[in-house]
């Protein structure tokens, strides 16, 4: 694709800009509630309905969005309407995600963009056939990572429902294959716990349940790559930070590992070979053959430590007392956890690839080097 086969257009040509407004009228609903940060609750009410491209005018510029659906905006982002003689949503979408509009930035401390900064941005664009099929190509993939994602939720609650029926609910399967609790299996009352529990079962301190992790190279926010070998986990909400080459900093997890996020309290089971990230990502591991990673990870993730703000959450965490189950309760729960675990490892690093399929392809779709027919 030459420059003769590209049209060359002020956004304002191409789509109409409309403001977000307040909310505190609405009620709780279904309709996605947008602000700049993204998807921020749901209400009762639509500001508009179809497709629109989400526009930030204050906090992260960055996150320019595309939506299909009935939805607000807050007074943070803009949502702006597609000409569809001219352009595809979508594919306008995808060009402008791509672009670096810092230099447009009008806030001193606060980021922040006008709609005459917008307006302004000069768009290169293909024929709407051409527009369409390189659209059709990238909202596929999107589909897919959707589509994995969502997988994951439901595979993740179907670990989590397994690990309340048979440790916070007791009602493993027994020797008969039946529910231990509801089929009257013996309870004992533990003071630590101030509550019953299986006769048979222990408690102990998280604290005096860790092991000690190999030593590796801890990998600095500046040094993670986009692309790489390794996958680094930190304590961000992200599950994977990005990559690195660093054959030092390799963690090889025999049996998982569970990560704590010290500053966020975020909690992550990896299962596969990774680097660690630097400051606050605590690395976990069970010391006790009756409590294997996997259900520590589900203990650990289980505490609500949000009443001690913003700390150091780690030495909280050590602090808090855990039931120790019977070896063949356990091992049971593992064997059946890890095969949710597995797939949703796999699902993980389809998704890696993807995303960086799509990264890879973007500017090469735009720019004419990869031909659609």
């Amino acid at each position: 694709m030459s420059d003769c086969d590209v049209k060359e257009f002020k956004l304002c040509e191409l789509l109409k800009i409309y403001n977000g407004t307040k909310y505190d009228h609405l009620n709780k609903g279904d309709i996605p509630l947008y602000g700049s940060g993204g998807l921020m609750s749901h209400v009762d009410e639509a500001l508009y309905s179809g497709e629109a491209i989400l526009l930030p005018r204050k906090g992260t510029l960055s996150n320019i969005m595309y939506v299909n659906e009935s939805f607000w905006t807050v007074d943070t982002m803009y949502y702006a309407v597609v000409n569809d003689k001219l352009a595809d949503a979508f594919y306008l979408y995808s060009y402008l995600s791509q672009l670096d509009l810092s230099n447009l930035d009008s806030g001193s401390t606060l980021p922040s963009m006008t709609k005459s900064a917008y307006e302004s941005i000069v768009v290169k664009l293909p024929d709407l056939k051409i527009q369409k099929a390189v659209a059709t190509i990238l909202f596929n993939i999107r589909k897919k990572l959707e589509t994995n994602n969502k997988i994951n939720q439901e595979l993740e609650a179907m670990a989590k429902t397994l690990y309340d029926y048979w440790f916070v609910q007791f009602d493993f399967p027994d020797q008969n294959g039946k529910p231990y609790k509801s089929s009257g299996g013996k309870m004992v009352y533990n003071p630590e716990l101030k509550r019953e529990i299986p006769e048979g079962w222990g408690v102990e301190s998280v604290g005096n349940l860790l092991d000690k992790v190999t030593k590796a190279e801890k990998i600095e926010n500046n040094s993670i790559e986009f692309i790489g070998e390794i996958p680094v986990i930190d304590q961000s909400q992200k599950y994977i930070a990005g990559f690195t080459n660093n054959e030092n900093a390799i963690l090889q997890p025999q049996d998982g590992h569970v990560i704590f996020g010290d500053h966020t309290r975020v909690v992550k089971y990896i299962n596969f070979d990774y680097a660690r990230g630097a400051d606050g990502t605590q690395v976990l591991i069970s010391n006790n053959e009756n409590i294997s990673n996997v259900l520590l990870y589900h203990m650990i993730e289980d505490f609500d430590l949000s009443n001690y703000g913003y700390a150091r959450h780690f030495k909280f965490l050590k602090e808090k007392t855990v039931i120790v189950p019977d070896k063949e309760v356990s091992s049971k729960f593992e064997t059946q956890a890890n095969v949710i675990y597995e797939k949703i490892k796999n699902n993980i690093f389809e998704n890696q690839e993807l995303t960086q399929l799509r990264d890879w392809l973007l500017p090469m779709l735009m720019n004419g080097q990869v031909k659609v027919e």
